[in-house]
């Protein structure tokens, strides 16, 4: 469906706007329309996930982290602090996460080439296989929810958001520390 298709049709947030414009007619709302909107899509993308990942088993977090190992690209492994802060998650999250993974049998730990004291974490075969199915069903999911965008709308809608989110501090990235 295209914007112009979809822009006669009317929304959650079209109403709440509608009365903050009828409450405060000059009150500039765009912003709310953006993150009511983004607020909402949120809610489905995380809904969408839990229910595609759910016959894989994983646990909180199991999916990113093996993701993450995925995408650093062979030999599939990096540190535990490469992980944390690639996720974004304590050192404790970490922790409990990677038990669970190495218990399952998707990682194991093994010897940091880049530093003899410490240990990396790689992804098994069995993670690999797994992760790689996981990860087909999560874009599959995806498409899906961005089924209503066609190909031009969703780049456009990616170059604004990225736009966005560079605005704001902290959120552009230094050169790759290998974490991604």
């Amino acid at each position: 469906m295209s914007a112009q298709a979809s822009s006669d049709r009317v929304d959650h947030v079209d109403r709440v706007v509608a009365q903050w414009r009828d409450e405060r007619p000059g009150l500039d709302v765009t912003s709310m329309e953006i993150f009511g909107r983004l607020a909402r899509l949120a809610k489905h993308c995380e809904k969408a996930r839990a229910e595609a990942l759910s016959p894989f088993g994983f646990k909180e977090g199991e999916f990113d982290v093996l993701a993450t190992l995925r995408r650093a690209g062979k030999p599939y492994e990096l540190s535990p602090t490469q992980l944390y802060r690639s996720l974004m998650i304590t050192s404790g999250a970490i922790t409990n996460r990677l038990m669970r993974l190495e218990q399952a049998g998707f990682v194991e730990r093994v010897p940091n080439p880049h530093d003899g004291r410490g240990l990396a974490v790689r992804l098994t075969p069995d993670g690999l296989a797994l992760i790689d199915r996981a990860v087909a069903v999560h874009v599959e999911t995806q498409d899906l929810l961005l089924g209503g965008l066609a190909r031009d709308e969703r780049a456009a809608l990616a170059a604004l958001l990225k736009t966005a989110l560079l605005a704001l501090p902290g959120e552009a990235l230094a050169p790759d520390d290998g974490t991604g």
